[in-house]
């Protein structure tokens, strides 16, 4: 790791850098297969363990048009919600305003805007699971037991 450091450190300039992390374990990963490389006996496994490493904070092009895809089909599920319902779940979801300041903005409690939040994230998965069964990427779906619990007195 400090000769990671060192190596960044040395250079004239970090303008070529988009990424400092991505970089850092660039090098990382690069002085590590190094001096595996030098050692008289290297497990295979190591080497192939080490190469296949990706930095998980840098998702892949692939990747990054799946989560564009799931992000728009969301929006769009959102733009099927009722009006208000609709300003409020992208106010506190999408623009990240707080409850509060949504029930200020409308005039109305933050029990309400906390209601119009928790019925719209519903619809939205349940339209999910309707058109791709499957829950959407980092979300999972409310367990029917718990459902029903919340629905009996």
């Amino acid at each position: 790791m400090q000769e990671a450091y060192c190596r960044i450190a040395m250079l004239d300039g970090v303008d070529h850098i988009d990424s400092g992390h991505a970089y850092f374990f660039s090098v990382a990963r690069n002085l590590l297969l190094r001096r595996l490389k030098r050692q008289r006996v290297v497990q295979f496994e190591e080497i192939c363990e080490i190469e296949s490493f990706r930095d998980q904070s840098n998702p892949s092009p692939e990747e990054q048009a799946a989560n564009r895809q799931a992000y728009d089909r969301v929006l769009t599920l959102i733009a099927g919600l009722p009006e208000r319902c609709r300003n409020i779940v992208e106010l506190r979801k999408i623009e990240g305003w707080s409850q509060k300041e949504i029930a200020a903005h409308f005039g109305i409690t933050e029990k309400a805007v906390e209601k119009q939040v928790w019925s719209g994230v519903r619809a939205v998965r349940e339209g999910w699971s309707r058109q791709f069964d499957q829950p959407p990427i980092g979300g999972d779906f409310a367990d029917p037991a718990r459902q029903r619990k919340a629905v009996e007195p």
